[in-house]
C-alpha cells in the first residue's frame, strides 16, 4: 500500500477512537485552564507574564504523552498490528504513516491550544500580558512542543510495546524526576526533553539554549525514540 493511503487508514483507526479524541480535547482543556490560573498570580519580582501565559502546557503536556501512548498501544491489542502489517507489509512505511497521523492532529490541536493559552493570559493579565510578537512566537513553540512530546511517547510505545509501561515511565519523570535533576544539576538539566522544549514559553532564559534550540533538543530526543520503536517494529514479531 502507498503511503497515502496508508496514512488515511491510519488518520481512520486515531479518528474513530473516541480516547483519542479525548485527549486531544484533555490538551486544550487543561491547558488553557491551568494558565488561566497561574496568570492570576502575578505577582513577585521573577514574575514572567509569558510563562504564566502558557503555565498550563505543564498539564496538558500529560494528555499530549497520553495520546501518543494510546494511539500507538492500541496496535499492540488483540492482533492489531499483524492486521495493519498485512495491509501496508512494509513496516518502515506503516511506522511512518502511523508517526504522521499521529503528529497532524497534536500538532493542530497544539496551534489552538497556544492561541487558545494566549488568548486567556491576555484577558486575565490585562496590561501586564504578553505582546502579540512574543506571544505567537510561543504559540508556535507551544503547538511544536507538544507534538514533539506525544510522538516520543509514541516511539517509546513502540519500543516497550504498552502504553502502561510508557506512562509509568514519562509521566513520573516529567512531574518528579525532571524537577528534582533540574535543581540539583544546573545547566545539565537544560537538555531534558520537557525543560529544553519549554525555553520557547519564556520570555527570558538563563543557560546557553534559546527558543528554537530548545525545540531542537527536544526533536532529537523525539527521532531517538521514533528510531527506536522503528527499529523494533521491523526487528520483532508481530
Amino acid at each position: 500500500m502507498p503511503f497515502a493511503p496508508a496514512l488515511r487508514s491510519e488518520w481512520l483507526k486515531i479518528r474513530t477512537l473516541r480516547s483519542l479524541l479525548g485527549s486531544l480535547t484533555a490538551v486544550l482543556l487543561a491547558t488553557a485552564a491551568f494558565s488561566a490560573l497561574a496568570a492570576t498570580d502575578s505577582g513577585g519580582a521573577d514574575f514572567d507574564p509569558l510563562y504564566s501565559t502558557f503555565f498550563g502546557v505543564n498539564f496538558g503536556q500529560i494528555a499530549a504523552i497520553a495520546f501518543g501512548t494510546t494511539a500507538m498501544s492500541a496496535e499492540f491489542r488483540g492482533g492489531a498490528l499483524r492486521l495493519s502489517l498485512a495491509a501496508v507489509p512494509d513496516r518502515t512505511r506503516w511506522f511512518a504513516a502511523k508517526a504522521a497521523a499521529v503528529a497532524a492532529p497534536a500538532l493542530a490541536v497544539g496551534l489552538l491550544t497556544g492561541l487558545a493559552g494566549l488568548a486567556v493570559g491576555r484577558a486575565v493579565l490585562g496590561s501586564d500580558g504578553p505582546g502579540w510578537g512574543e506571544g505567537l512566537r510561543a504559540a508556535v513553540g507551544c503547538a511544536v512542543y507538544l507534538t514533539l512530546m506525544a510522538l516520543l511517547a509514541a516511539g517509546l510505545t513502540a519500543v516497550l510495546r504498552s502504553g502502561v509501561a510508557t506512562l509509568s515511565i514519562l509521566i513520573p519523570f516529567l512531574l518528579i524526576v525532571s524537577f528534582v535533576v533540574g535543581d540539583l544539576s544546573g545547566g545539565v538539566a537544560d537538555l531534558l526533553p520537557d525543560r529544553a522544549g519549554q525555553i520557547a514559553l519564556h520570555r527570558t532564559w538563563d543557560g546557553t539554549l534559546g527558543p528554537w534550540t530548545g525545540l531542537a533538543v527536544t526533536a532529537l530526543w523525539t527521532s531517538a525514540a521514533l528510531a527506536a520503536g522503528a527499529w523494533s517494529v521491523r526487528r520483532r514479531d508481530a
